[in-house]
């Protein structure tokens, strides 16, 4: 088992770090939304994206640590964590074909709101009123931006609800993790579960890419493995409730990329609800900060 890294008191360094892995998160599913509507298969896209993390952190940890980094002290919890993880790509993907990334991309931001919940049955965490009202406010905001009461609705937004509780689960096993395992072992599971579980579904039909979607379909791993390392690292040089805020960014960024890559802007809709579904999150880590302050 690969061992745990002591932490460093370095929150500058660690925030900017944040901000790059954001950077790469966008430039996943940026990758994604260019193949599968390029005409590659969600699940190959997946496959590839897997794949080529797993490569990287192999080559990174394995030449560090050898065998250990393959040893998992918790192997149930890692295959369930794992799975969780390969469950909300594999739906977020398949959403991004159908919708704007701006869109997947504010309904994941309810991730914080959904882990607040799912704590209280798993964890045995106490959530008092005002956070449950903070929940039930980021859920309209969730509402907001789906519309399911107009024309803007799609069906494949429940793909990336399904996402998002894919993903909420994920962060539940990853809290459940913690000081279990090391960084090297977590990202050579759970990047290896999921190339290996795609396997027998990819190799039929395999199509190659064409032109320049060659740079997505090379990149893509390499986007996830440096997304998921650089989120790591800055867990490790500041605390969790200075990171939290940074994700917030990615909304812009995926506009960014929807306008530039994509050509499609942003609607008034995702952005107002985008605004909600922050507004409670932020309300959310900043509760859970005062009462770690008061304990």
């Amino acid at each position: 088992m690969s061992k745990a890294i002591p932490r460093e008191d370095r929150t500058a360094a660690g925030v900017l770090l944040m901000a790059l892995a954001v950077v790469f998160f966008t430039c996943i599913d940026s990758s994604a939304k260019w193949l599968i509507v390029g005409g590659l298969p969600a699940l190959q896209v997946v496959f590839v994206r897997y794949l080529g993390h797993f490569i990287v952190a192999v080559t990174l940890y394995g030449a560090q640590e050898g065998r250990e980094a393959f040893k998992s002290n918790a192997p149930v919890k890692q295959l369930l964590r794992s799975f969780f993880l390969l469950g909300s790509t594999v739906f977020n993907f398949t959403a991004l074909q159908y919708l704007p990334i701006t869109v997947t991309t504010t309904i994941t931001f309810a991730g914080p709101i959904v882990v607040t919940l799912l704590a209280i049955p798993i964890l045995g965490e106490k959530v008092g009123l005002r956070r449950i009202i903070a929940v039930c406010v980021g859920f309209i905001g969730v509402l907001v931006v789906m519309q399911p009461w107009g024309v803007g609705f799609h069906p494949a937004m429940f793909l990336s609800l399904a996402a998002l509780c894919m993903a909420s689960m994920y962060f539940i096993m990853t809290r459940l993790l913690a000081g279990v395992e090391g960084n090297a072992t977590q990202q050579i599971w759970s990047s290896g579960f999921a190339a290996l579980a795609l396997v027998p579904f990819v190799l039929q039909g395999w199509t190659w890419p064409t032109g320049v979607d060659w740079i997505a379909f090379a990149l893509i791993g390499v986007f996830g493995a440096s997304g998921h390392i650089a989120a790591t690292i800055a867990h490790r040089w500041a605390d969790a409730s200075i990171l939290a805020p940074v994700i917030y960014i990615q909304l812009f960024l995926a506009a960014l990329a929807g306008v530039l890559l994509f050509d499609t802007w942003p609607t008034v809709w995702t952005l107002g609800g985008g605004l909600i579904i922050i507004a409670s999150g932020l309300y959310i880590w900043q509760r859970e900060r005062t009462l770690r302050r008061t304990k």
